[in-house]
């Protein structure tokens, strides 16, 4: 059984930090590429960062130089370090992971975290 599974996100003061992670379990982690994605209310679901088997990385123009995705294949997990946050980066968090050869329809989606950045 394939499991996605995000954790993290919170409420911090505009110019903080947070640490998300997402830790998959059932799939062949380290082949899969994985996406950090989010969904502010009332619009629609973007990528904000993602990163490839390989540790390419590329970011959503919103967030570089603030945002920097990382992996660790020994614990299965996808981190999303987050700083200089700001109140236009509240929105649910949620990590997608990708096998290279299929297409999105066979995406596997965590449940998402919350992230509130506000005074």
């Amino acid at each position: 059984q394939v499991q996605v599974v995000e954790s993290g996100g919170g409420l911090v003061q505009p110019g903080g930090s947070l640490r998300l992670s997402c830790v998959a379990s059932g799939i062949a982690f380290s082949i899969y590429a994985v996406g950090w994605y989010r969904q502010a209310p009332g619009k629609q679901r973007e990528l904000v960062a993602r990163i490839t088997s390989g540790s390419s990385t590329n970011y959503a123009d919103s967030v570089k130089g603030r945002f920097t995705i990382s992996r660790d294949n020994a614990k299965n997990t996808v981190y999303l370090q987050m700083n200089s946050l700001k109140p236009e980066d509240t929105a649910v968090y949620y990590c997608n992971a990708r096998h290279p050869r299929l297409p999105s329809s066979y995406d596997y989606w965590g449940q998402g975290t919350q992230v509130t950045v506000s005074s």
